[in-house]
């Protein structure tokens, strides 16, 4: 069964900077897909980055084009988000996903496994 644990949110300014960590265990890291959500309040959980099992194409939603950066270790077991240039806008939980076989990685129903998330706060 996979487990996947996000780490690294908390309340940031304005026009600063987070970086999100996920790690996962139980199955060949370097076998699936990762994607990184995120949900506001009152809000359906929407699409923010994702990442193939090689790491060779990467895929942005157009608010996070430019400002957010997804990258993966397999060796470490783990998939990052880089966020910059944060905005109120920004504040949300952010949850990792994986999945082994999806062509396509910007729908969460593409995902199969998800973590308990992290709360980035941006303050204007």
């Amino acid at each position: 069964q996979v487990q996947l644990v996000e780490s690294g949110g908390g309340l940031v300014q304005a026009g600063g900077s987070l970086r999100l960590s996920c790690a996962f265990s139980g199955r060949t890291f370097s076998t699936y897909h990762m994607g990184w959500f995120r949900q506001a309040p009152g809000s359906e959980r929407e699409f923010v980055a994702a990442i193939t099992w090689s790491g060779d194409r990467t895929y942005y939603s157009d608010s996070a084009k430019g400002r957010f950066t997804i990258s993966r270790g397999n060796a470490k077991n783990a998939v990052e988000l880089q966020m910059n240039s944060l905005e109120p806008e920004d504040t949300a939980v952010y949850y990792c996903a994986a999945d082994r076989s999806s062509s396509v990685l910007t729908p969460t129903r593409s995902y199969n496994y998800w973590g308990q998330g992290t709360q980035v706060t941006v303050s204007s």
